[in-house]
């Protein structure tokens, strides 16, 4: 029997570990099977406070990871496969093993859509992105894309605006999805011009290991075409890793859980931290600060029980 069991070992799992830890409770951590969240993915990491000169992500994870191991936090290498939230204690299975918790801190964060390209995953994190707010700034003076037509794609063909010397928007379709209000900003906007009915069919240069460019496929006369850029951000949307926890915790349209008066989810003892329920937000930072909000709403919860 654990005190708290935290799925997810990103910023909000492991902040949530080191608050968890220090309160005496003794958290188990499942790292799952991204280990470690979205920082992983990323390389510098310049508006993470307390680090002057930036750090790599996979550093900050590990930093934080070690704290929490200082105070006392367990580590459980896998994923969960199975939650019974119908009644306490919880049961958690990871593949084989039943463990059961007095409450449990949901951390599992979310998914960045991609495009499925081999030269995509390998340049991740050397000029292929999802986050524009994370990493705009090292593009200053520089040309890059932007990949989609939502809210999401807009949203960061405008923030990059602030540095590249000019955003192309690569969209699949002739006209946006984004929200008119987005439409009009984007459009608005001299840096930014958009390629119509095209794909990405490739990122060059995954041999050099940096973005050179884009090979594009025009969807209504199948021409295909290479635009020179030096960053590559896919703009198509997150999905929130919550389908173990479908018919059993309240979420919105999109699967993102639904937190109220703090991390408290719809079941009593289960909170959430982190991107797997903040759609908007979705930077280190605010991860680090729900995790926290998690853990203490956690150790308030097992008190009033004494």
């Amino acid at each position: 029997m654990r005190n708290v069991i935290i799925m997810g070992s990103g910023c909000a799992g492991l902040t949530a570990a080191v608050y968890a830890a220090r309160a005496n409770l003794n958290p188990l951590v499942i790292r799952g099977v991204e280990a470690g969240g979205q920082l992983t993915l990323t390389t510098a990491v310049e508006n993470y406070p307390g680090f002057p000169e930036g750090v790599q992500g996979p550093e900050l994870v590990e930093l934080m990871k070690k704290q929490a191991e200082t105070f006392g936090t367990d580590f459980l290498e896998g994923n969960i496969t199975r939650v019974d939230l119908s009644r306490r204690p919880f049961v958690v299975e990871v593949e084989k093993e039943r463990i059961e918790t007095r409450t449990f801190i949901i951390a599992s964060g979310a998914s960045a859509r991609m495009l499925g390209l081999e030269s995509e995953r390998v340049l991740l994190g050397k000029g292929v992105s999802t986050c524009a707010t994370c990493d705009g700034y090292f593009f200053r003076g520089k040309p890059v894309v932007v990949v989609g037509g939502g809210d999401t794609a807009m949203e960061d063909a405008l923030f990059l605006t602030r540095f590249a010397t000019e955003v192309s928007v690569i969209h699949r379709r002739d006209r946006l999805r984004a929200s008119k209000i987005m439409q009009d900003r984007a459009q608005k906007n001299e840096k930014i011009r958009f390629v119509w009915d095209t794909v990405v069919e490739d990122v060059l240069d995954p041999a050099k290991g940096v973005v050179e460019g884009v090979k594009l496929k025009n969807l209504k006369t199948q021409a295909v075409s290479e635009k020179a850029c030096d960053g590559v951000f896919i703009g198509i949307g997150h999905r929130p890793n919550t389908d173990v926890f479908k018919g059993q915790v309240e979420m919105d349209e999109n699967g993102y859980l639904i937190t109220r008066e703090g991390a408290r989810t719809s079941i009593p003892g289960v909170f959430a931290a982190g991107d797997v329920q903040d759609h908007v937000y979705r930077q280190a930072v605010t991860a680090a600060g729900s995790g926290c909000m998690a853990a203490m709403d956690a150790e308030k919860f097992l008190e009033a029980e004494e």
